[in-house]
């Protein structure tokens, strides 16, 4: 059953600003441990790849925090909630501490799919809750 929806639209524009303001600290906030290397890979090839990169992951956090009905409070935090790449280049929502066992307790699940552009990044993010 659906337990909840969220979608995020962010302007690129907007995080290079947070990030010029606050330098790198600001996408160690944000990110999780995972994200934060790839984030570092892609910047070091081409800093365009690296920033729409930083907001993907922006919008699927707050997409996420508005699907399972939290905003970003406790346990939902930024680097607890990571959205990583399989093999095939499926995005997938991938929890941790807290907010794992918050997900699990409740029976949740989480599918995103996440997209960019030149000028925005975009998430829309599914959780269901198994039936009992």
């Amino acid at each position: 059953m659906i337990y909840g929806i969220g979608t995020d639209i962010v302007q690129v524009s907007r995080i290079a600003q947070a990030l010029a303001r606050h330098g790198v600290r600001f996408a160690e906030k944000i990110l999780g441990p995972d994200e934060l290397v790839e984030f570092h890979e892609r910047s070091a090839k081409n800093p365009v790849r690296g920033m729409r990169y930083l907001a993907t992951r922006f919008s699927a956090k707050e997409a996420f925090s508005k699907a399972i009905g939290l905003g970003l409070r406790e346990p939902m935090t930024w680097p607890a909630a990571q959205t990583l790449n399989l093999d095939s280049g499926q995005p997938v929502l991938a929890c941790s501490g807290a907010l794992a066992a918050f997900m699990r307790q409740n029976g949740l699940s989480a599918q995103v799919t996440i997209s960019d552009e030149a000028e925005y990044g975009v998430a829309f993010v599914i959780v269901t809750q198994e039936v009992q």
